[in-house]
């Protein structure tokens, strides 16, 4: 990880303000404090917020440092002119409700893409051709349109990420990522994308998709630990104190021990929650360091309407944590996640709500235990 620390001379994309210190990493874009406010009420189901100043993957950086360069708000804008949207572009001096407003229509509704007459399967097979280039932007057109990153291309037998993959297109197969492409995938010869990228000689692509399987469980780890497994050592689970405080209290145990009873999809989706939890609150804590302004702040996850109310609910009910308590909810769950990825883990099973009652004293099925590439990869369908 590296932090991009270098003065930004690029307007916003939205407005046209000057100093724009925030990125849409989905969309390749460069925004303002204030339109990052709204986007950032919007969701990271619309837009995948983060700020310049933040540690970012080098490749990620990169990806959208090509897209900038390309040009890529004309993807985005390419219908304003148009007299039938009767929107305009706002300018720096505009009021908030005039920039929201705008930015609802151009990133939410996406009235100005250009619209495609292609059908879907068009669009899927198009992909397929345009991720063994190195044309970023055709791709992200293509997926705007419509495109599945996880199309499975029945004449290939592949996905795109493989085609990716042979083709050491990296920074395609970061923009896959971004977009919810399964690194797990197989294609009709048994080969994960890392296999194909191993097999053509492309290290890099190979090591970036395997980070990628884990970031999940990174994510998860950076922020109770300060740090992530040696994955490349085949390590993929920080090492915890048992004697920690914080783990042998009670209520932390009967926590641990509720969690246990959670059905594997529960449990991945009470992980997919604690992820965009988390990045919430590492983005709203650089948000409350730099900004003395009032724009808004987002004290809870946005409403995503594609979930049910009551699970929009049980999202923002994260928020009520503090930072204590909310850490040491993360630490249950990678507690969890290393007993159904290691159910005969006997350090684990020495944990004890008291000394006749052991915390996992039950004998576990296979349907118990998710890998940890099973549960990393669900992070990729929150998008």
């Amino acid at each position: 990880m590296s932090s991009a620390k270098y003065k930004n001379y690029d307007v916003c994309a939205d407005c046209s303000a000057p100093d724009s210190n925030w990125v849409i990493v989905n969309r390749g874009l460069y925004i303002c404090d204030e339109c990052c406010s709204i986007h950032r009420s919007l969701g990271r189901h619309v837009s995948q917020i983060k700020s310049l100043s933040a540690e970012w993957c080098p490749i990620t950086l990169n990806m959208v440092r090509t897209l900038h360069q390309a040009n890529i708000n004309t993807l985005w804008e390419h219908a304003l002119n148009d007299n039938k949207n009767h929107k305009k572009k706002p300018t720096p001096k505009d009021p908030l409700p005039v920039k929201e407003d705008f930015i609802r229509a151009k990133h939410r509704q996406q009235l100005f893409i250009l619209k495609s007459s292609d059908t879907r399967e068009d669009l899927n097979q198009q992909l397929h051709s345009s991720v063994r280039t190195s044309n970023l932007e055709t791709s992200l057109r293509i997926l705007a349109q419509g495109a599945d990153s996880n199309y499975y291309h029945p004449e290939k037998g592949n996905y795109p990420l493989h085609v990716a993959a042979k083709s050491g297109q990296l920074l395609q197969i970061e923009l896959l990522l971004t977009y919810g492409a399964d690194p797990r995938v197989i294609d009709n010869k048994g080969n994960t994308p890392a296999t194909c990228a191993k097999l053509s000689g492309h290290k890099d692509i190979e090591e970036r998709l395997n980070d990628n399987l884990y970031e999940v469980l990174d994510v998860l780890s950076v922020y109770v630990y300060g740090r992530k497994a040696e994955h490349k050592n085949g390590e993929h689970m920080v090492n915890f104190d048992l004697n920690d405080d914080s783990i042998l209290d009670s209520d932390q145990q009967d926590a641990i021990k509720k969690m246990q009873q959670l059905p594997n999809y529960l449990f991945e989706d009470l992980i997919l929650d604690v992820f965009d939890e988390i990045d919430r609150r590492e983005t709203e804590k650089i948000w409350q360091n730099k900004n003395s302004q009032g724009h808004m702040s987002i004290p809870f996850l946005p409403v995503n309407p594609d979930l049910s109310s009551m699970k929009n609910q049980g999202r923002q009910k994260l928020a009520i944590y503090g930072p204590k308590e909310f850490k040491n909810f993360v630490t249950n769950i990678l507690i969890e996640i290393n007993r159904r990825t290691q159910p005969m883990n006997k350090i684990i099973t020495k944990l004890k709500y008291d000394d006749d009652e052991p915390l996992y004293d039950h004998v576990a099925s296979d349907e118990d235990y998710a890998t940890p590439e099973q549960i990393a990869a669900m992070v990729f369908f929150s998008i």
